[in-house]
């Protein structure tokens, strides 16, 4: 855990696997999960992110657990397993994008990936008002807010070709910007958005 910068100090090393295996016997228990969180146990923390029922879950606990975040993957499974689906994921992607916390600001960008991948009704525009947002925190140099920038940037560009179209102009966009995070997130990304696996599969897709 420690080699992939995974905060261990209140860890008992239990392996995401195995945590999983214990969620799907549990199955969903909003109470339980609220339970586990409060704990403050890593391990905890990820077992409720995967037994907490979206549909319970309120904006104000949101923010309770985001200012609780204090490793990158309580961040994302937190955000891939249960805020992704609330009815908040969108706004709070934008909110928590402008906060200074480095785990909060993840948050934001961690939504904003999710979203891209697994909100399929979503329309083009949800995500289109995301680009400027990228954009505009493309230069923070943290190492855990630059690659959600990148990963948000890169889902939303495999979405669909209009908007690889979009995100590939941002992307060129961040590279004529000042900052190493900037010009590395734009190299990386317009990698993948203009690659032939990638650009074949929209158009795979799109038939």
């Amino acid at each position: 855990m420690a080699r992939f910068a995974i905060t261990t100090g209140t860890s008992f090393g239990v392996s995401v696997p195995t945590v999983r295996s214990i969620a799907k016997k549990i199955g969903k228990n909003h109470g339980l999960a609220l339970d586990l969180w409060s704990t403050g146990y890593h391990d905890a923390r990820l077992l409720a992110t995967m037994i907490d029922d979206p549909l319970e879950v309120s904006e104000g606990q949101m923010e309770i657990w985001a200012r609780d975040f204090d490793s990158w993957d309580v961040v994302d499974q937190c955000c891939g397993n249960v805020f992704c689906k609330t009815p908040f994921a969108v706004k709070k992607s934008l909110e928590w994008s402008g906060r200074g916390e480095e785990f909060v600001k993840r948050a934001g960008f961690s939504l904003m990936a999710y979203l891209a991948v697994h909100d399929k009704k979503a329309p083009n525009k949800t995500f289109l008002a995301f680009l400027p947002v990228i954009a505009r925190e493309a230069s923070d140099e943290r190492n855990f807010v630059r690659k959600a920038v990148n990963w948000a940037l890169r889902q939303i560009g495999k979405r669909n070709l209009a908007l690889n179209n979009s995100a590939i102009s941002t992307a060129k966009e961040i590279g004529q910007l000042e900052s190493k995070a900037a010009r590395w997130i734009a190299r990386d990304a317009l990698r993948e958005l203009t690659s032939k696996a990638v650009l074949e599969k929209m158009r795979s897709d799109s038939e």
